[in-house]
């Protein structure tokens, strides 16, 4: 089989969708497909490319360095898949070059899926104009009514969707690389770094360090715990547009920079508490990251937190958004490290079946089954969640 990726983002951009687009990818070719991937030309790399990557130039993305959007590309697209036709066709990002491929996939009639890898009408209030919401939920209905399948990563995601009528939603599930993720990674020289002695305390936030991740609770809770614990550090791994003005009001906050691969996993183990207030979030592949870390967390009950983190179990999952009830949590779980090492150990023990190549299996199985527009290939994926076989186990 032949497959397309068309994404605005790919690594070595450092973010959520990118790196799960990789492991697509690489799933995708481990079993013998050809994946070719569309998107933007970076700083300095020319237009153009081979059989398994295609280069559009772009403009970068206000208040997000690093990160382009590549322009319109209709033509080059049609002329490459009408000599070399892809089987399927996943589109990832919802801006000009992803409009470009729907546009073409549609002209030589080539089965296509979109993704909803970001609430870009959630981010409207995150950012102060929430009265452009409906024109960023128009503009999300019109783009994935065009696909066969729209992929999302939870059951909870699926319904909003089917309720704001936007896509036909499908759930393919997210994985976690456990050797990557492994609690064996925690570092006594990095928490020595960090001023963190070894029954010390330290809260990390990993992602970006933005606007629409609400990052003023995880300040908040932090400063409710460290009065309970003034040994507590508290330490951001990423960067983001918010980052220096976070710096210079929390000097003594230990700021990393980015990190990937094994060396995210080293920083991930070697902290005690994972705060992650984010309410934006289509998924948070930081959610699974921190417990394949048997890092306990705190967290909203949205996306990955809903579908995996069993409140009570691998740590605090907080229903709607209830800001006091998170710093509560954060207390008295920064309090308890009898009860954090359990939960570390059964969040860890959660992740195990989540590898990457069981849901390369299931896109490779979505993706080919598309080639017959078979409506039952777009029934959700059958998903039995962590969160409800522990809920069920405990209720027992």
């Amino acid at each position: 089989m032949r497959y397309a990726i068309v994404t605005d983002t790919y690594t070595p951009d450092i973010n959520g969708v990118a790196l799960t687009l990789q492991s697509y990818v690489r799933g995708l070719r481990a079993r013998g497909h050809e994946v070719e991937v569309i998107r933007p030309a970076r700083i300095g790399e020319p237009s153009g490319g081979d059989a398994s990557t295609l280069r559009v130039r772009g403009i970068r993305v206000p208040r997000y360095p690093g990160l382009r959007l590549a322009f319109p590309a209709g033509q080059r697209l049609r002329q490459r898949w009408h000599d070399a036709r892809p089987d399927a066709i996943y589109v990832a990002t919802e801006g000009p070059l992803g409009w470009s491929a729907l546009n073409a996939a549609q002209a030589l009639d080539i089965p296509v899926v979109t993704a909803l890898h970001t609430r870009f009408d959630l981010y409207m209030s995150a950012y102060g104009v929430p009265w452009l919401q409906p024109a960023a939920l128009s503009w999300m209905r019109r783009f994935h009514a065009r696909a066969d399948a729209t992929l999302v990563a939870t059951q909870a995601l699926a319904t909003e969707l089917r309720e704001a009528g936007i896509g036909h939603p499908v759930v393919l599930s997210r994985a976690v690389d456990c050797a990557q993720f492994d609690p064996a990674r925690r570092d006594a020289a990095l928490r020595t770094q960090w001023g963190a002695a070894d029954d010390g305390l330290v809260a990390i936030h990993v992602g970006r360090i933005a606007t629409e991740k609400n990052l003023g609770l995880a300040v908040r809770a932090f400063r409710a715990l460290q009065f309970e614990r003034p040994d507590a550090r508290m330490v951001f791994v990423g960067d983001g547009p918010e980052r220096a003005a976070l710096q210079a009001a929390h000097p003594d906050f230990i700021f990393t920079g980015p990190h990937r691969g094994d060396d995210l996993g080293r920083h991930f183990a070697s902290a005690d508490l994972f705060l992650f207030p984010s309410r934006s979030e289509t998924f948070g592949n930081v959610v699974l990251e921190s417990m394949a870390c048997g890092v306990p967390q705190v967290a909203f009950d949205h996306g990955a937190a809903t579908e995996h983190l069993c409140d009570g179990h691998h740590g605090a999952r907080i229903a709607g958004d209830d800001e006091d009830a998170f710093v509560a949590a954060a207390v008295a779980l920064s309090g308890d490290p009898a009860t954090r090492r359990v939960m570390g150990l059964s969040a860890r023990e959660a992740m195990r079946r989540l590898t990457p190549a069981h849901v390369a299996d299931d896109l490779d199985a979505l993706l080919t089954g598309l080639r017959g527009r078979d409506a039952g290939v777009c029934a959700a994926l059958p998903v039995k969640t962590d969160a409800e076989d522990a809920d069920a186990r405990h209720a027992a």
